[in-house]
């Protein structure tokens, strides 16, 4: 089975990392990884609910392929949407990977 036909969308994928600041110490930076095909979706209330037990808050879910390199901690940005990974789960097969995110949304005008 191949998802691929479903990813109407391009994300790009920002990771955190830390540089030296020059003082001695670290300052953490995120930088573009690359992009990621994608299928962004509300979750379902079971979804939602199961996030909440846990304390998350999940928002969105977001469907990729099975080799997409998003991790914990990333960020997916498109479509002037920021969505922090939550986690990111599979299903026993390698049909898809499943990023469970929190929309980050802009403050001010």
């Amino acid at each position: 089975m191949d998802i691929a036909h479903l990813l109407n969308r391009r994300l790009e994928v920002w990771r955190s990392s830390r540089v030296p600041d020059g003082l001695g110490g670290w300052t953490t930076t995120k930088a573009p990884q690359g992009e990621v095909a994608a299928k962004v979706d509300q979750p379902s209330v079971r979804e939602r609910m199961l996030a909440a037990q846990a304390g998350s808050e999940q928002t969105h879910s977001v469907y990729l392929l099975p080799d997409a390199d998003v991790r914990r901690g990333d960020e997916l940005r498109g479509d002037d949407q920021v969505l922090r990974v939550l986690a990111v789960v599979e299903p026993s097969g390698p049909v898809y990977r499943k990023a469970e995110c929190q929309l980050i949304q802009k403050e001010g005008p």
